[in-house]
């Protein structure tokens, strides 16, 4: 749908013209001038789309799961997500029938060669170019397409550019996605993984090591020579997220460090205009709950809730905290059942999604599950956001 103006002008061969404006709707999404005559009067009519991308930004350091939940994510919305047809094969891009997912890698300013020659990591905001990032992500959210960068991890260097059509749903996510303030105000809503330094190794061993062929020692460098740069630059995003993934260590094996059972907690920001946060039994109240019994199977060492309000950086917050693992994802609706303000269409949601994918890393955790809630009211989040924008095009008609 567009809204368009309506210029009417008398005929040149009438006295005294002068100009009148009017707006209409036209169910279009073409964006176009045109000039029409009849009866004495000329019309110019000007339209342009007014339903414009809106855009999530995911910030993680590398090897974090930011794959993962995108492919949870863009599940929710419906559509596989591929690469550009017909395009570079070594593309980061992922569309589906709704959402498009950048890669902000594709943002160096330096290729693998250059960082090495510079001695900077890609961590560093001097190997990126913010300002390409920002005036391109400002172009899609405006519905205008751009010739954007790739990085391709394969080679390490800059290939040439991929035209990005404007989608639906805009996900930018990688290292710096609030980084540059004027990158931060283009998000709608942001979400920051925060994994622990212990369950990273733990990762990182999992992902470098068994699927990338890298040795223990080569991994243990990489992690140390990218701190300085991480904790600089990445890790203090997290104070601007309207929700953190934080993965930590289980408590409920003492002295644990093999990162195979987790503790994780989902961070809400209260007071968002378009989210509500996820709570157990009792909005407000602070509540621990241990699930295992007749409705849930739990195999040592079980499974702990917690949930209540925190202060983080200064922002009020309400936690949601899953520590241990399920033993059938099936039995997870009885959990569901005593969530609210999940989002959800229909009564097993979240339950349904997590089964779909229950092969996905961190199926059986809090990860998965916090990653399919967040989708959700991502989901929410921009059905409110159309709705709004339908009812203010609607109102403009009737002035």
């Amino acid at each position: 749908m567009a809204i368009c103006t309506v210029h009417t002008t008398p005929s040149l061969s009438m006295p005294n013209t002068h100009l009148n404006q009017r707006q209409v709707i036209f169910f279009t999404s073409a964006r176009k001038n045109q000039f029409f005559r009849g009866q004495n009067r000329a019309f110019t009519v000007s339209c342009s789309a007014d339903a414009k991308t809106v855009v999530i930004g995911l910030a993680a350091d590398s090897g974090c799961g930011k794959s993962t939940f995108m492919r949870r994510l863009t599940s929710v919305f419906g559509g596989a997500a591929e690469p550009p047809k017909g395009g570079n094969p070594d593309s980061n891009t992922l569309i589906s029938d709704t959402t498009t997912v950048i890669c902000l890698d594709d943002y160096h300013s330096l290729d693998r060669t250059g960082r090495k020659e510079k001695g900077v990591t890609a961590l560093d905001p001097k190997a990126n170019d913010f300002d390409l990032m920002y005036e391109q992500v400002k172009a899609l959210k405006e519905g205008k397409a751009v010739d954007k960068p790739i990085y391709n991890h394969v080679t390490g260097l800059l290939d040439p550019p991929e035209v990005i059509q404007p989608p639906k749903i805009l996900v930018i996510e990688g290292l710096h996605p609030m980084f540059d303030e004027r990158v931060r105000d283009l998000l709608d809503f942001s979400i920051y993984l925060d994994i622990s330094n212990e369950v990273k190794f733990a990762w990182k061993i999992q992902r470098d090591m068994a699927e990338r062929g890298h040795s223990l020692e080569s991994i243990k460098a990489s992690i140390e020579a990218r701190k300085p740069d991480f904790d600089s630059f990445i890790d203090p995003q997290k104070k601007y997220a309207d929700a953190v993934i934080e993965v930590l260590p289980t408590q409920l094996i003492p002295g644990d460090n093999e990162g195979k059972v987790l503790r994780v907690r989902l961070i809400q920001k209260e007071g968002l205009k378009h989210f509500s946060p996820v709570y157990l039994f009792d909005e407000g109240s602070t509540i621990s709950w241990i699930p295992c019994g007749r409705k849930l199977t739990c195999s040592y060492p079980g499974i702990k809730f917690t949930y209540g309000p925190e202060t983080y950086f200064s922002n009020e917050v309400s936690v949601l905290e899953m520590d241990g693992q399920f033993d059938r994802l099936d039995e997870l609706i009885y959990v569901e059942s005593h969530l609210s303000n999940l989002s959800s269409k229909f009564y097993g949601e979240v339950t349904q999604q997590m089964l779909k994918h229950s092969d996905f890393p961190g199926s059986n955790n809090g990860t998965g599950l916090f990653q399919t809630i967040i989708g959700l009211k991502i989901r929410d989040l921009y059905e409110q956001i159309v709705a709004e924008r339908a009812a203010a095009t609607a109102q403009a008609a009737k002035v």
